[in-house]
Order: structure tokens, then C-alpha cells, then sequence
């Protein structure tokens, strides 16, 4: 059987879909987070083993990788997070084609996962050009075009995408960052004025998460370095990074469903960045932008489970709307790993029936 594989690798988990030359999806599982700029090459090809190995025992398939004979897969394609230059992705696709036992070649692609959110240029024949948005826990923005005569996919430019060192706005750390920046401004805005801090929901939520009651103990909380004692408090088992971006639920259940005006700032603020990436590649602020692409002649692709809350994603478009960019087609992939797996599929169908 000749089966089609896509894996989706990102921060927060490794999603592999396998399908059949049809499209007809036959097994699907879920491993742990895969972003290749976190992980050593051997934790990232433990992650996508996971994945995969659980997805082919869905399908009822042989699962030991690598094969022990002819490998089952015709085509496979790897979208992985951090995995951002020429460089990152000739150091994991040997390790890829021996996992998987496909050559590298033409059956083995690897790319950073926004470009399986551009499957939907594919799918619009009145459009040449997409832009695909990823906030989930990081953030990256990248435009892409169609390659006339086949179809294929180009990518054009691309912003973010630096982790949560440099970047990640509007990306899961940056809700949870902005969220304690907020909090801790609006008190020390209070000493000033001698008013009280505004009632928050979010604020009283945040302070429970930590287990204190005045906003000045939160800080140093923020800052204590990772600890593994059976006894330390749940937040501190969490690298730090993780503990300020597992604060994000709670910003958009104060913003969303409490109508909290703290929370909705800081998520205007956190959409308003995603925004502002997505305005760069659209050509703002440059006097000659030659691979810029027109809003109004192209699909905006979300992906990422912040920007899979419908809401959010409207405070995007909005600024963007602000901004004077109206896309064509707007799109929300939430499972690309799908998608990409029936892209490929598609794609095989089509060279067979040239090769007929």
C-alpha cells in the first residue's frame, strides 16, 4: 500500500496524518512538542517516531521505524516549526529518510511548518498569492505564491518566527507576558496616583495561579529558575517560558467570557502585533517592496490554536482593516497536518494520471 504521510511539528505537539492516494485518511496520532529550535536532533526525531509510529498502528499498518523492509510511504512532508533556514533542514532530513526509509529527494520535503498553511493558494484559481499566519504558542508570518504551470507552492518572504527570546508577538508567551506586564503597570501606575488598581478578573485569576495575594509577589515568581522537587508548586516545574505562556487561557476566558477590559487591551495589543507582521509582507512602510503581495488579490491562511479562537482572530483582520488590507479570501486551517497529507495525495494522483 502506497500511503501518504504528513507531519505537522510544532511547539506544543507532533500531529502526523497518514492517507491514502485517494485522500481517505486512515490513521492519525498526536506526540510531543517538536520544535526543532528547542530540541536536540535526537529529542526531535523522538517526538515525530511517536507521532508517526501511533499513526501507522491507527492505519493497520507495520509500525516499527525505521521499516524493516520497503518502506511503506510513496511521499512525505514535514512542516516543522523552527526549522528556518537551508541549514536546519539538511541537518534533520538524513535523519528524517532514514526514519522513514525514503531517499531524500523529491518523496522527502521538509520545510518550516507556515507552508503547509498555504495549501489554500491551491484551492482559489482566482489568486496567485498567500499569506499564512501561524500564533500559537510562538508567531510567524509568511507570504507565498503560486509558481505558474504547476501549481506549486513559493515562499516569498517571511517575518517572526524568532522564538520567545526575540519574538513570538501575538503568540501564546506574548498573551502571558503582556498579561504580568500589564498587571504589574497598572499597580505601580496606582502608586502614582494614589487610585486603587482597576478591579480585574484577569488580575485575580493570575494571582491564584501563583498562590499569592499582592501583585509584588508575582515578580519574583516570574523570574525563579525551573525546579523538579516533588514539592515545588505545579508553575515552577514549567520552564519559564511555559509559565508565562500557560497564562494565556486565562487572559482570553477574562477578555471573551468575563468581558474583562485589562484582558481585551492586552489581547488588542497581542492581535495588533500579529497584525503589523502581516502588514510588513503586504509592503507597509517600504518604498519599493517587490515581493510584496496585495491583500485584496490574496487568501490569508491562519493556523495555531490562539488564532483558531474565532474572536482573536477577528481583532487581526480588524487592525489589518484599519490599516487599509481587506483579503480576498480569509482561511482557518486547524489541522494542517491534514490538509497537507491530502495535498499530497492530490499531488500524486495528478503525476499518475501525466504518467498514464
Amino acid at each position: 500500500m502506497s500511503l501518504y504521510l504528513c507531519v505537522d511539528c510544532g511547539g506544543s505537539k507532533t500531529s502526523a496524518v497518514i492517507c491514502d492516494v485517494d485522500g481517505t485518511i486512515l490513521g492519525r496520532a498526536l506526540g510531543g512538542p517538536s520544535n526543532f529550535a528547542y530540541l536536540s536532533l535526537e529529542q526531535f526525531i523522538a517526538a515525530v517516531t511517536e507521532a508517526v509510529s501511533s499513526a501507522l498502528q491507527a492505519c493497520s499498518a507495520p509500525s516499527i521505524l525505521p521499516p524493516p523492509g520497503a518502506t511503506p510511504f510513496a511521499v512525505a512532508s514535514f512542516g516543522v516549526s523552527g526549522v528556518d533556514s537551508p541549514s536546519a533542514v539538511a541537518a534533520i532530513t538524513p535523519a528524517l529518510s532514514a526514519l522513514l526509509g525514503i531517499p531524500t529527494g523529491p518523496r522527502l520535503a521538509v520545510a518550516n511548518d507556515t507552508h503547509l498553511l498555504a495549501t489554500p493558494i491551491l484551492m482559489h484559481p482566482d489568486i496567485a498569492h498567500a499569506v499564512a499566519v501561524i500564533g500559537g504558542t510562538g508567531s510567524i508570518a509568511v507570504s507565498f505564491r503560486a509558481r505558474p504551470g504547476d501549481r506549486g507552492i513559493e515562499e516569498l518572504a517571511r517575518i517572526g518566527g524568532w522564538g520567545w527570546i526575540l519574538g513570538d508577538e501575538g503568540g501564546g508567551f506574548n498573551v502571558g507576558r503582556e498579561a504580568i506586564r500589564q498587571i504589574l503597570l497598572d499597580y505601580d501606575r496606582a502608586s502614582v496616583t494614589g487610585r486603587p488598581p482597576i478591579q480585574s478578573s484577569l488580575t485575580t485569576s493570575v494571582l491564584q495561579r501563583f498562590g499569592v495575594t499582592h501583585v509584588p509577589e508575582l515578580l519574583p515568581l516570574v523570574h525563579l529558575q525551573d525546579s523538579l522537587a516533588p514539592e515545588a508548586p505545579t508553575y515552577l516545574k514549567h520552564p519559564r517560558e511555559k509559565r508565562l505562556s500557560s497564562l494565556s487561557p486565562l487572559v482570553f476566558t477574562a477578555a471573551f467570557e468575563q468581558g474583562d477590559e485589562l484582558a481585551l487591551q492586552i489581547l488588542r495589543s497581542c492581535a495588533g502585533f500579529l497584525a503589523e507582521y502581516v502588514a510588513v509582507l503586504l509592503g507597509d512602510g517600504a518604498d519599493e517592496a517587490p515581493r510584496a503581495v496585495k491583500a485584496q488579490e490574496s487568501v490569508i491562511s491562519f493556523g495555531g490554536s490562539l488564532v483558531g479562537i474565532e474572536k482573536y482572530r477577528a481583532l487581526v483582520l480588524e487592525d489589518l482593516e484599519r490599516r487599509g488590507h481587506v483579503f480576498k479570501y480569509v482561511e482557518f486551517i486547524d489541522d494542517a497536518a491534514a490538509m497537507g497529507a491530502k495535498g499530497i495525495a492530490a499531488a500524486g494522483r495528478l503525476a499518475a494520471s501525466r504518467d498514464a
